[in-house]
Order: structure tokens, then C-alpha cells, then sequence
């Protein structure tokens, strides 16, 4: 039984696909295939079954899974703990965040991490919650930015700022003119919404909830339309096919924001996001977690309100 064996397991559960399992492991699918086959050989029990389009754990195959995934966890608090002995900031940091915070982020707290602790570089990604959750349990990352409520057993969370919802609509919509804009009105427009699987559709859900359930086939004069990205989004909206909400820090960054696209706050209490760090308990370098902390408090993210630690 091998740590590579133990991960393939692992994805293999994951993609119930052999194919895009092997694909997630950087290896052949035959690779894998043949490397499962040898644990379920060792183990003497069958841990998936094989069908045409799909692989499916058995009820021992899922108990070996789930151990499979605490023993890397150990296996990464072994690497991390064999670190303690040397700077916590000498060696790369590993930070995930969710699709609708890295972009805008980023690149406010690069220069700021360059300056200020040049020695620990950066290895960053954008998923969504679920994914990054499960990097950070299995130790392929160290820290993920994500929005609250974010509940793992063994993470901690550390609250970082509040975000506001605004709406963003073509410069030649009637509600130009207009300084602030009640939810409720959102039922009757076109509004442009993130698929399914964004925590952040889940959200804007939660302030419009016909938003989340209408099509153009209701024969509704409103409906939604979806968009692959925040991005794809505020162009679509640039072009007039609708209106959006957007976390403020992803409001206005296009060079034409200020021509073709106008940006409403909401009547208050505006809606709003918390987002925060999260990181495994037993991490052993929180002064590296303090680092980017204190970045993202000193960046220039003019929009949010900053929320003092503990």
C-alpha cells in the first residue's frame, strides 16, 4: 500500500470516472487503473464497482476512502511539523480562493506580500468551496479565502472583511438616474447570475428568490440568465443584456465600467458577504497565516469594511 495508491483512491471517488480521475492525478488512466486494482488485490475487498460510465464506491470502499483521506492529512502535518524548526516564512504559501475573491484580491495582496515577506512566495488557485475545502483537509493547500458560513471539522475560520452586494446595469437603464435600489425590484428584471455550484449565486438567491427560479419559458417579462464567470457577466451587462449583482470589489475593474456600465448601492441594509481565512488547526505556521492576514487588511480594497481580529 502506497501514498500514490491512497490518492488515487481518493480521486477516483471523487470523479466516479476513471478517466477524469486520472486526469485530476496528472497520470494514464491504465496507470491508475492498474494501481487500484493492486490495492483492491492487497486489501483482498472490492472498493468500487465498475460500471460503463461511472465507477461507485462500495460500502467498504467508502470507509477505506475516508480513512485513506485522514492518513494524508497526517501525512502532511508530518511534512509541516519537520518545517517548524525553520523560518515559517522562507517557504511558499499555498492559497485557494473561491472564483468570486481571487481575481479581485490578488492583485492587491501580491505587491504587498512582495514587500513585505519577499522570501515566502505565493502558489495560488481559484476553485470553488467544495474543492478548495477538500485541498485544505488532504494539505494541498495551506490557506483558502472563502465567504461565510463555512463550517469543517479541524478548520479554523478568521474573518477577514464585510463585502456589499451592488447592482450594476447598463449606463442606459432607467434606474440610472436613481441612488439606491430596494431587492424586492429585482423580480421584475433580466438579471445575469453565476451557475449553479457558485456559493455566490446561492447568495444573490438568497436576496431574490424568484432569481433562482425563473426561465424565459415561464413567459415571465423578467427572467435569469446565467454567465460562466463574474466577468463574462459584467460583460454581458455592458452589451444590455440585463443586470447583475456583484460583490463590490468586482464592480467597476473594466476600463469601460464608467462609460457602459452603471453601479447602484442597494437601500439599506445592504446585503452584504463576510469573507475570511480558513485554516487546518494543526498548520504549523500561523505567522505565514498573520502575513497574508495582515495583507489583505492593508490593501486597497476601498469598498469593504475591514474586520478586526480577535
Amino acid at each position: 500500500m502506497t501514498l500514490t495508491e491512497l490518492r488515487y483512491i481518493i480521486a477516483l471517488a471523487r470523479e466516479r470516472h476513471f478517466g477524469r480521475a486520472a486526469q485530476s492525478c496528472h497520470v494514464s488512466q491504465p496507470t491508475l487503473s492498474v494501481a487500484i486494482k493492486k490495492l483492491e488485490d492487497e486489501l483482498k475487498v472490492q472498493l468500487f464497482e465498475r460500471r460503463k460510465a461511472e465507477a461507485q464506491l462500495t460500502p467498504i470502499g467508502k470507509q477505506v476512502v475516508e480513512q485513506a483521506q485522514r492518513v494524508l492529512e497526517q501525512v502532511e502535518q508530518i511534512r509541516q511539523l519537520a518545517m517548524e524548526g525553520k523560518d515559517q516564512l522562507s517557504t511558499p504559501l499555498r492559497v485557494g480562493a473561491i472564483y468570486t475573491i481571487g481575481p479581485y484580491l490578488f492583485p492587491h495582496i501580491i505587491p504587498i506580500l512582495h514587500d513585505q515577506v519577499s522570501q515566502m512566495a505565493l502558489i495560488v488557485e481559484e476553485n470553488y468551496t467544495a474543492r478548495l475545502s477538500e485541498k485544505l483537509r488532504q494539505g494541498e493547500l495551506d490557506v483558502i479565502v472563502i465567504a461565510l458560513p463555512f463550517d469543517e471539522p479541524g478548520i479554523v475560520t478568521l474573518p477577514i472583511y464585510k463585502e456589499p452586494f451592488v447592482i450594476v446595469m447598463p449606463a442606459s437603464h432607467p434606474w440610472h438616474e436613481r441612488n439606491s435600489i430596494n431587492t424586492v425590484e429585482l423580480a421584475d428584471e433580466t438579471v445575469l447570475m453565476l451557475g449553479a455550484g457558485h456559493c455566490f449565486r446561492d447568495q444573490v438567491v438568497d436576496i431574490c428568490p424568484a432569481c433562482g427560479h425563473r426561465s424565459e419559458a415561464e413567459g415571465s417579462i423578467s427572467r435569469t440568465l446565467e454567465g460562466s464567470s463574474l466577468e463574462t457577466i459584467r460583460h454581458m451587462v455592458a452589451t444590455g443584456m440585463g443586470i447583475t449583482v456583484l460583490p463590490c470589489t468586482a464592480a467597476g475593474v473594466d476600463r469601460y465600467a464608467q462609460r457602459l456600465l452603471s453601479i447602484k448601492r442597494f437601500v439599506a441594509p445592504a446585503p452584504y458577504r463576510t469573507v475570511a481565512l480558513a485554516w487546518r488547526k494543526s498548520f504549523p505556521r500561523p505567522r505565514a497565516i498573520e502575513a497574508l492576514r495582515q495583507a489583505i487588511q492593508a490593501s486597497d480594497l476601498t469598498c469593504v469594511e475591514s474586520i478586526a481580529s480577535g
